[in-house]
């Protein structure tokens, strides 16, 4: 897992490290120290940690003018133990709301494990946006435990949210095709 980096190619348009939004404003990194991890296995240096154990982001993309953004994930959620969605939610999309954002693009596809513990982070997130969270490319068994708690309530996965070939679109054509054809 260490070779897996978040995605780059955006770098010429958009840096969360030169945000001053972004928790990560500031942070500088190491291409060869590698601190992060999930369980035994070592991550690339340049993922952000919010305070999971288990899960880490890369906030590749922030609109605050169009009010989206894109978050890449890796790891495994696990709210039955670490609550990860109370972590995502109150030290990182909070933090986005508060500065204009109303809709979130995951990609799920480094997600390995989802597990679920309840809707109501969840909830809560989708009534304090006018937008939407869109969940794209999860793997199967991530997707299952998605409907298994109802979560679609809330968010949008599945379907063709899982055949998105994002890395070949710039971000401002990722939400349109989203708001065009998925909202």
């Amino acid at each position: 897992m260490h070779n897996i980096e978040p995605f780059f190619l955006w770098r010429d348009v958009y840096r969360s490290e030169d945000d001053p939004n972004a928790l990560n404003y500031k942070n500088q990194y190491s291409e060869f120290h590698y601190t992060n991890k999930v369980y035994n296995f070592v991550l690339h240096p340049q993922w952000d940690n919010f305070g999971s154990d288990t899960l880490l982001y890369k906030l590749i993309y922030a609109d605050y003018d169009e009010q989206f953004c894109i978050i890449e994930l890796i790891g495994e959620w696990n709210d039955a133990i670490n609550n990860d969605i109370m972590l995502f939610k109150t030290e990182l999309i909070d933090q986005l709301i508060d500065c204009g954002i109303q809709n979130f693009i995951v990609i799920m596809e480094n997600v390995l494990n989802f597990h679920a513990d309840g809707d109501d982070y969840y909830q809560e997130w989708k009534e304090e946006i006018h937008g939407e969270v869109f969940l794209i490319n999860a793997l199967p068994h991530v997707l299952d435990e998605l409907f298994r708690y109802h979560l679609n309530h809330q968010l949008s996965f599945g379907g063709r949210l899982n055949n998105i070939d994002w890395r070949k679109l710039k971000p401002d054509q990722i939400i349109q095709l989203l708001e065009t054809k998925f909202s």
